[in-house]
């Protein structure tokens, strides 16, 4: 058979994608050296597949809901929505994280798409795709062999489905795709090694990629600090091109160190005091976090190689340092670059590099260093998204390195087995991807790999209880509960189902327990003050929602709760301000409207009454207790035809409403506008007001006796209106009493009632 002829090769193909030199060893060859050719024009090409192959394989992810921290990330995040949220992202302590960049690009995303969780997942997946182009050319830039496939296996390989997947991974995909921009303008700043005593090339028409290179580190650092090794990472690069580092290769770096050094230390700052705040998160010591470390990398080292049984949230490990054995993965893993690095002048050389990047990258996630995270576990998959890079450039290299020494009848029963494992691979992906449709199919999904993680139990009992499985949600609960009773928000959840199904005195019980163990735990203090201010002990409840407002003092909630309780107490004062401070904070909030007009209505500030009653009604139309409230104020300011209009639209919302039937009923009976008197129709609404709401309202059966006068039919009103007085005088309420018996000689003498100034119950 006659071979073809070679091409020649007549000049590099450009920087980070130079063509391979010309061989004697063929077309097969010039495949499989880079397993494609480089060709230029051919690049896009392949950034098409790789790019189309990433989008296949995520598939499941475009139609996924939003699972785990993504709503507090993006639906219930208030700096999100704010028009100032950029400014306090940038420059503020607010965020909990420090993640500015991701942060501006969520705040931008939420302005095109909203709540519709599916603009946020394909963002994600066209980020993880474009890194995934970026590693092929960072990896063509080093010549290494087998970039493409590396770059493949990348796109699809299942440990990193958890960072695309998840919205809240958004800074995981972000700060990739600047680290590689980074990595790959720094090659380009020195395209090939220098000689030795050659002159250095920072010449000024290069200097650009040197500094375009500390801007895209600076991004990355700004988007996630995961990637602040970064420095030592270019470093390796040096020396991988130039087999030495020199003096001034260290010199340049330094930025990139200083730059890693002052975001980390921010970074390091939010995540203790805003992340982690008290939170206990590892109580071990040093050695057991240090033994700890080398089982961390071996266990990403085998995820990485058998990308089965993933999972969420793995296993806590519980690593005693006073034992020998406990050390054994990290010498395996110390031995193993020690036995490399001796050998790097030859085939040491990759696995050196490679398994060197790996450990690199993974030190800020290997336990040194508290995450908030690390409560639950101390691996996570989304911990080695950028480690993963070396152990696949490694595998994908010694792939393309055997193909080289075999002759070119077997290259096609290769290229076949690689095609089969990103096959394999995308399909784990791809299946992989689906269990993040919704939290439910997530969490039964972390639950059938980790049925012993308390955090699993509890986060699926919240979302049982979200979806109204009451009853299930609260088994997952105690069972959270029973696994781990010192598990804070497992015994706030447990109280909060407690509390639904009326349990109200165990409710309290499992809410006092969650401050035990944590005593700043604003949202406790917040649901144990409404408890208690629903049992009229409105001392504790005061002393509760003034602590939770203590902690959180833009607690909206907390802020209104107490607000309310003030009020019962008579502190009208106090309890505006406060429900003006919870209005401060979310302005939108109808609930809170309501009851500070309630309050500036006693204070006879009636305008301002007025104004936030419409305000609450404005932000939610449907709000029939502000329809009738306002109805109430409306007719005591002789606009009772404006009342009216608002009984009815709060009985169209709200056809059991039998305050709003009462007060409606009460219009039609006594009011002093003979147009708007109707007997029957305020018989009709009294009596189904006094139905719905039990037979001991007083106001409300004074209500039906004045409907019955004005039916004319007397005896009947003399008879219920005794019956009001009666219940008045039990219930100690003097003035109600006083009005009843004025209207029950009025009955007696056959005149109905008529209102002149009384704004109804």
């Amino acid at each position: 058979m006659k071979r073809p002829k070679h091409r020649q090769a007549t000049k590099p193909a450009g920087d980070g994608a130079q063509a391979a030199a010309a061989s004697p060893k063929g077309p097969w060859a010039e495949k499989i050296g880079g397993l494609l050719p480089t060709v230029p024009k051919r690049t896009w090409w392949f950034a098409l597949l790789l790019v189309t192959g990433t989008i296949i394989a995520y598939l499941p992810v475009w139609h996924a809901g939003l699972i785990w921290d993504d709503r507090s990330l993006v639906l219930d995040n208030s700096l999100i929505r704010r028009a100032d949220g950029l400014y306090r992202f940038w420059f503020s302590t607010q965020p909990v994280d420090y993640y500015p960049m991701t942060s501006t690009i969520l705040w931008v995303e939420w302005r095109l798409w909203g709540a519709n969780p599916m603009g946020y997942h394909v963002v994600n997946v066209l980020l993880h795709a474009l890194s995934a182009v970026l590693l092929w050319r960072v990896l063509q830039g080093l010549k290494l062999p087998g970039a493409w496939l590396a770059a493949a296996i990348f796109a699809v390989h299942p440990v990193n489905v958890e960072s695309v997947a998840w919205i809240a991974e958004r800074k995981n995909v972000l700060a990739m795709v600047f680290f590689l921009l980074s990595l790959l303008w720094y090659l380009r700043l020195d395209p090939a090694p220098v000689p030795d005593g050659a002159a250095p090339r920072d010449l000024p028409a290069k200097r650009r990629w040197y500094w375009l290179s500390l801007a895209a580190f600076l991004l990355a650092l700004l988007s996630k600090t995961v990637v602040a090794p970064m420095p030592l990472v270019l470093l390796g690069l040096i020396w991988w091109r130039q087999g030495r580092v020199q003096r001034r290769d260290v010199w340049r770096t330094l930025p990139f160190f200083a730059a890693a050094v002052v975001v980390g230390l921010i970074s390091f700052w939010f995540q203790s005091h805003r992340a982690i705040g008290s939170d206990i998160v590892r109580s071990d010591s040093f050695w057991a976090r240090l033994a700890g470390a080398g089982w961390a990398v071996c266990f990403y080292l085998y995820k990485a190689v058998l990308p089965v049984g993933l999972s969420t949230i793995y296993p806590r490990w519980q690593i005693d340092g006073g034992q020998w054995w406990s050390y054994v993965p990290g010498l395996l893993v110390v031995a193993v670059l020690v036995t490399c690095g001796r050998y790097r002048q030859s085939w040491g050389k990759g696995p050196f590099w490679g398994l060197g990047y790996f450990v690199v990258m993974l030190l800020p996630v290997l336990g040194f260093l508290d995450i908030g995270f690390m409560s639950m576990s101390l691996v996570a998959d989304h911990w080695q998204y950028f480690a993963i890079i070396g152990p696949i450039s490694l595998a994908a290299a010694a792939i393309a390195t055997v193909c080289r020494t075999l002759r070119t009848r077997r290259l096609s029963l290769l290229l076949a087995m690689a095609a089969a494992l990103l096959l394999v691979l995308g399909g784990l992906t791809w299946r992989q991807s689906t269990l993040y449709a919704d939290p439910g199919t997530f969490w039964r999904a972390a639950l059938a790999a980790n049925s012993h993680s308390w955090q699993v139990h509890n986060n699926l009992g919240s979302f049982l209880f979200e979806q109204g499985h009451i009853d299930e949600a609260m088994v997952h609960f105690k069972r959270a509960v029973e696994i781990e009773p010192g598990y804070a928000r497992a015994q706030y959840n447990l109280a909060g189902v407690l509390n639904e199904k009326g349990q109200v005195d165990e409710a309290i019980a499992h809410f006092q327990r969650a401050l035990e163990i944590q005593p700043d735990y604003s949202m406790a203090h917040y649901q144990l003050g409404e408890i208690l201010r629903q049992k009229g002990r409105l001392d504790e409840a005061i002393a509760h929602f003034k602590r939770a407002v203590e902690i959180r003092p833009d607690y909206a909630e907390a802020h209104n709760g107490l607000g309310v309780a003030l009020l019962r107490k008579g502190q009208v004062d106090e309890a505006i301000t406060h429900l003006q401070k919870a209005l401060e904070v979310q302005p939108n909030r109808a609930e809170d409207h309501n009851n500070l007009a309630g309050v500036l209505w006693q204070k006879g500030r009636v305008q301002e009454a007025i104004m936030h009653y419409q305000r609450a009604l404005a932000i939610r139309p449907d709000y029939a207790l502000a329809h009738h409230n306002l109805g109430k104020l409306l007719q005591q300011e002789g606009r009772v035809q404006e009342a009216v209009a608002h009984y009815q639209k709060a009985l169209e919302i709200q056809p059991g409403f039998a305050a709003a039937r009462g007060s409606l009923a009460w219009v039609f009976a006594t009011s002093p506008q003979a147009s708007l008197r109707d007997g029957a129709r305020a018989v009709a609404l009294a009596q189904e007001a006094v139905r719905v709401s039990g037979d001991g309202n007083p106001m409300l059966i004074a209500t039906l006796a004045a409907a019955y006068a004005e039916a004319k039919q007397y005896p009947l009103a003399v008879e219920t209106a005794r019956r009001a007085l009666q219940l008045a005088n039990a219930q100690n309420r003097a003035a109600l009493a006083k009005g009843v018996q004025a209207q029950i000689a009025l009955y007696q003498s056959d005149f109905p009632y008529r209102d002149t100034g009384r704004a109804g119950n």
